[in-house]
């Protein structure tokens, strides 16, 4: 029987307040992106082309600019984190090159990036195949990606642990924990997840559950 298709998600993106919110709610777990730059640094060669779809206020990518030399592009639908993530990497000293798009219709040339990262965002994407297939053509042959993201049945123990490490104030971790929960249903399966690329051009696809969601790797053969 063939699984029904996964519904995008068709909300607004962050502007204004609400995304200046996010990024210093998000701010506050910075040794989290600390800790995924690291980890992605020791997997790239010295001059590699990296991607960040959806960076947000840009956290993850300063970090990995920090670790080496390294050409980091980052492109988000939202204009206030376009703004925040470039003031975030000059401060930091650092060049990332933040620019506005979409991710299923992406301002790059073929085979532009040796490495594409996506967290936390697939689940708000309008047309979440239109950017598998963009992010397999815009990666280089033998390039790799990883999407990391909540799961739709992450359960609310999970995520209420995962609010409580994060170090908020009262309010904030309410309003955190009512904002995953409300994410959750945007979410998508690991099943859908295999149909997305099943269809998106991409044969070498790892998903790996975690208590609270996904990390999706992924080759252009």
């Amino acid at each position: 029987m063939a699984m029904p298709a996964a519904k995008a998600y068709k909300g607004v993106g962050m502007e204004g307040r609400l995304a200046k919110w996010y990024a210093t709610n998000t701010g506050k777990s910075l040794g989290e992106f600390k800790q995924l730059a690291a980890r992605i640094s020791v997997e790239l060669e010295a001059g590699s082309s990296v991607l960040e779809v959806a960076p947000g206020p840009g956290y993850f990518a300063v970090e990995l600019a920090k670790l080496g030399n390294y050409r980091i592009t980052g492109l988000d639908i939202s204009q206030t984190f376009v703004e925040i993530a470039r003031g975030n990497a000059q401060q930091a000293g650092v060049e990332v090159r933040f620019q506005h798009g979409n991710a299923s219709r992406m301002p790059f040339q073929a085979a532009s990036f040796d490495f594409i990262l996506c967290r936390a965002a697939f689940k708000n994407f309008s047309d979440p195949l239109g950017a598998l297939q963009e992010m397999h053509r815009v990666l280089k042959t033998g390039g790799a990606g990883l999407i990391i993201d909540l799961r739709k049945d992450a359960p609310t123990e999970g995520i209420n642990a995962a609010v409580k490490d994060m170090g908020l104030s009262p309010v904030n971790r309410m309003v955190t924990k009512l904002a995953l929960r409300s994410l959750r249903r945007r979410a998508y399966t690991a099943g859908q997840f295999r149909q997305f690329f099943s269809e998106s051009g991409f044969r070498s696809v790892d998903i790996h559950e975690d208590p609270l969601g996904f990390e999706i790797r992924f080759v252009k053969e």
